[in-house]
């Protein structure tokens, strides 16, 4: 789909209809975190105008940010020594890649995007975390759910819990989330919940508690990063009302964008951790 003048074209229908170019142009806000993309270095730059002062500076001079605000995304900036940055929005992948704060090892986008698929966590809903870290899963969640829905996070440490809601709080996702400071050690407050997602040192110890909350056919995820782990989880899983049973990892291997020499990179992201999930059986 595209757009020329004041009207807008599709593909799939042959016909256009009136649109007003403030419709379609998405503007830059003092709040906003996005991204001056060095197009020569093709090189990120993630900035939070809210939070990063008057003005962003790197060896190629400096950008005042009051400047940006109000420019159209995909319009080029330029420092005070004339080099030039493209302003474009930064995405949920880019901010916890590359700009969350973090003290824990964090679940990566590649994994995150499947244990939100298996999941099947859609707005409305209402996920159960364990074990919320610096709030990288959690800002998935959170996305997904929309303001009708709600992801209710058990961390036992004070710091790591300020530190995901202030990660949330620049993501603009707080509202939908809600961080209790407790261990969930003898239960979760809440039940009939469509998701619960574990991530802790000994998520086996919590798969019980996990079950009395699910709704009857709702899904559990958990992470772990070794076997001697995956190995308890699913004993647990089985002496427990839990069907659908699955153990995987996901590999992640990136090529070269050289036309050139298009060939894989040298590294890729293999191992991370292993997801598990499993489906409450209805009735149980």
């Amino acid at each position: 789909m595209w757009f020329t003048g004041a009207r807008l074209y599709s593909l799939s229908k042959e016909k256009a209809v009136d649109l007003k170019f403030e419709d379609v142009m998405r503007l830059v806000d003092s709040g906003d975190t996005l991204i001056l993309y060095d197009v020569k270095r093709k090189k990120k730059h993630i900035v939070s105008l809210s939070r990063q002062g008057d003005s962003f500076s790197t060896d190629k001079g400096k950008v005042l940010l009051s400047d940006i605000v109000g420019k159209e995304y995909g319009s080029k900036v330029y420092t005070h020594k004339g080099y030039e940055y493209v302003v474009l929005p930064c995405t949920l992948h880019d901010f916890i890649m590359f700009k969350l704060e973090r003290h824990t090892q964090i679940v990566y986008p590649k994994d995150s995007a499947y244990i939100a698929m298996r999941l099947d966590v859609k707005p409305g809903d209402t996920v159960l975390e364990c074990g919320v870290g610096s709030g990288a899963m959690t800002a998935v969640f959170a996305r997904l759910v929309g303001d009708n829905g709600k992801v209710v996070g058990y961390e036992k440490r004070e710091e790591f819990a300020s530190l995901a809601i202030s990660n949330l709080e620049k993501m603009g996702l707080s509202s939908r989330v809600e961080v209790k400071l407790k261990d969930a050690g003898s239960g979760f407050d809440e039940k009939d919940v469509d998701a619960v997602f574990l991530d802790v040192k000994e998520p086996w110890l919590y798969v019980r508690h996990a079950f009395l909350s699910l709704k009857a056919g709702g899904m559990l995820g958990v992470v772990v990063p070794t076997t001697n782990q995956c190995v308890e989880v699913l004993k647990e899983l089985n002496s427990a009302m839990f069907v659908d049973v699955e153990v995987c990892e996901i590999l992640l291997r990136k090529f070269k964008t050289v036309p050139e020499r298009f060939r894989p990179q040298d590294r890729m992201s293999a191992h991370t951790a292993y997801l598990l999930f499993a489906r409450k059986l209805p009735g149980g």
